[in-house]
């Protein structure tokens, strides 16, 4: 009986590996990389820097929960149209609060 494993195939002498099967493995599984950076001053902190870097599919950052780029207007058109109707709609209740319902124009 054997199972099929999802494990990368080991590299080795024969097995040449590409650029393409690395970032394939890479982007199907996903990886982390974290890090910190502080910078004291006789034990004051005077900076702190916090680098987080996640390199994955789109499918795989949506199956972790990441998934900010589809409500950044700057990355999604959807994103762009829901701003412009809400800005759109803030506007029309802003100006129905300056011209008060129930004046008519006069006719000249």
């Amino acid at each position: 009986m054997t199972m099929s494993s999802r494990l990368p195939e080991p590299y080795g002498q024969g097995s040449g590996a590409n650029l393409a099967d690395i970032l394939e493995r890479v982007l199907d599984k996903g990886i982390v990389i974290a890090g910190d950076i502080r910078i004291n001053l006789l034990d004051i902190e005077l900076l702190t820097v916090k680098l987080r870097l996640i390199v994955a599919s789109v499918d795989k950052a949506k199956e972790m929960g990441i998934d900010w780029w589809e409500d950044d207007p700057a990355l999604s058109s959807r994103a762009r149209r829901n701003e412009l109707a809400r800005e759109n709609a803030e506007l029309r209740e802003r100006l129905a609060q300056l011209e008060p319902a129930g004046e008519e124009e006069e006719a000249p």
